[in-house]
Formats: structure tokens, C-alpha cells, sequence
């Protein structure tokens, strides 16, 4: 039996706690400090950002905070992300087995790799997941609000919206599947131009208007995608946080922008 490969945490210690007590610490404060109410549907599909946590962590947690009463019912979680590190065309699985975080590993999905890997567009390229913070950044959330599950993180370059969609309806699924799509907002703008800017973004993302641009979100290729996809099943959305990171722990210069949306499915409205 060969040995399984394991995709090791490249930004523990960086952009969130790498000791596991510290780590656990952190996730348990943020997801206490949410409006998160005590039931409600489970959301289809996530938005969240992807900062080191002292930036954008609280605005995740509004998000995951919404997954607690269905940890036994999600169990498999499609992660997409920008590719920051590596030029990329299309859409990159990784080639690992699990992927590992201070909290312990989480299993890939091959049968999810295997029901993509030949369709356009999507190829396994590990060099984009080396270093990749988008999708690492979620995975301590995940863990810590869902109970047993897998994953499938996809590095997205530049890529056709359609191309995306076609591989996340592909990974729809049922109940059992959870889509979380990973971006920050604008980049680097003064407070005052970033508030604006994001309004316009976030009303855009509310509105399933598959038509960001790169320069309103860092995630605009997965994105579009996914707002494609949310429109043909009509999905609600609901936004549960947006904020800027001269709201958190950076100064009003220069800021990013960060939202937390939730997308539930017709038929969810019943629960």
C-alpha cells in the first residue's frame, strides 16, 4: 500500500494561530462573537473571506456559524479559491490525499476528483495548492463547526465562468455537499472608495449578477461561476457580514474588503 500524500498547512503561523490549543482558542472566541441564530436552513453555498484571521476571521465565522446544526448532515465540503501564487489557466485539483492543518487532517474527495479531473478546463496541478492561503484558511473553520467530512479544494486561475459552473454543478449534489467560494473584496483602496466599491460588489453578489470584475474581487473567476450557478437554481441569498480591514486591525489607507453571504437552496426555506 503506498503511502498517503499529504498537502502540509502553508500559512499556519501567519494568517491564523499554528498551535492547535491557540488555534482552537481563536475559532471558539470568533464563532462566539456571531448573530448566528440557534436554527435556521443550511445554506447551499458559502461566500467568505479569506485574510489572515485577525483581518477577515470574524466575518467568516458569521458564515460557519450558520453550518453548526448541520455538522452531521455535511460531508463533503467544494472549497474554490483564486490561485495567488501560481499562474494558472483553468481550474487545478490537488494531487494529494488529505490536506493538513494544526487540528488534524482532512480526506480529499477522489470520488469528487474522479467525477472532474477530464473535463475542460480542469487538470491536477499540486504546484497551486503548494502555497495557496484562499482554501487553507477555511479548512480550521470547517473542522471545527462540521463533524466528519471531506473536501474538495479547487485553485481557480483565470477561467471561463461557464467552464466554472459546469464543474460545480457537476459537484452539486445533495444535502450532503456544501459549496464555500473564497474572496476578499476590493484591494488597497482608502476606507472611504472601499466602502463604496464593495457596496456596489456585495449588492451585485445579492443580486446573483455573475459579472465581477477582478478589481471588485480577488475570487471574480470562481465567483461568476458560482452566481451562474445560484441563478439557474434560484438560489436566496443573505448577507451576514461586510466589513473592511480598517474595520478589524489595519489602518484606513489602504484596506481590503471582506463580506460573508449566505445562498440557500428553495426548498431549504422549509427546515
Amino acid at each position: 500500500m503506498s503511502q498517503a500524500i499529504i498537502r502540509q498547512p502553508a500559512v499556519a503561523g501567519l494568517f491564523y494561530p499554528g498551535d492547535a490549543n491557540t488555534l482552537n482558542a481563536n475559532l471558539a472566541n470568533m464563532l462566539g462573537h456571531t448573530a448566528a441564530p440557534p436554527s435556521g436552513p443550511c445554506p447551499k453555498c458559502l461566500i467568505v473571506p479569506h485574510a489572515g484571521y485577525v483581518y477577515s476571521g470574524q466575518t467568516a465565522a458569521q458564515a460557519y456559524a450558520r453550518l453548526k446544526p448541520w455538522a452531521d448532515q455535511i460531508r463533503r465540503v467544494v472549497i474554490l479559491g483564486p490561485s495567488h501564487r501560481v499562474p494558472l489557466h483553468g481550474i487545478a485539483l490537488p494531487g494529494c490525499d488529505a490536506f493538513a492543518t494544526p487540528l488534524g487532517e482532512v480526506p480529499v474527495d477522489h470520488i469528487a476528483v474522479a467525477a472532474v479531473r477530464t473535463m475542460p478546463g480542469v487538470c491536477v496541478y499540486d504546484a497551486a495548492h503548494a502555497a495557496e492561503h484562499s482554501l487553507e484558511v477555511q479548512l480550521p473553520f470547517l473542522q471545527t463547526v462540521l463533524d466528519d467530512f471531506s473536501v474538495l479544494p479547487l485553485s481557480v486561475g483565470q477561467a471561463d465562468s461557464q467552464c466554472v459552473a459546469a464543474v460545480i454543478e457537476q459537484l452539486w449534489g445533495g444535502a450532503e455537499t456544501l459549496i464555500v467560494l473564497s474572496t476578499d473584496l476590493s484591494h488597497f483602496h482608502a476606507y472611504r472608495e472601499a466602502q463604496e466599491l464593495d457596496r456596489d460588489t456585495v449588492s451585485n453578489i445579492l443580486s446573483l449578477s455573475p459579472d465581477i470584475a477582478p478589481e471588485q474581487a480577488c475570487g471574480a473567476f470562481p465567483l461568476n461561476g458560482l452566481l451562474e450557478v445560484a441563478r439557474r437554481h434560484a438560489l436566496r441569498t443573505e448577507l451576514l457580514d461586510h466589513c473592511n480591514s480598517g474595520d478589524t486591525a489595519g489602518d484606513r489607507g489602504r484596506v481590503v474588503g471582506y463580506c460573508a453571504v449566505a445562498l440557500y437552496e428553495a426548498n431549504e426555506d422549509a427546515n
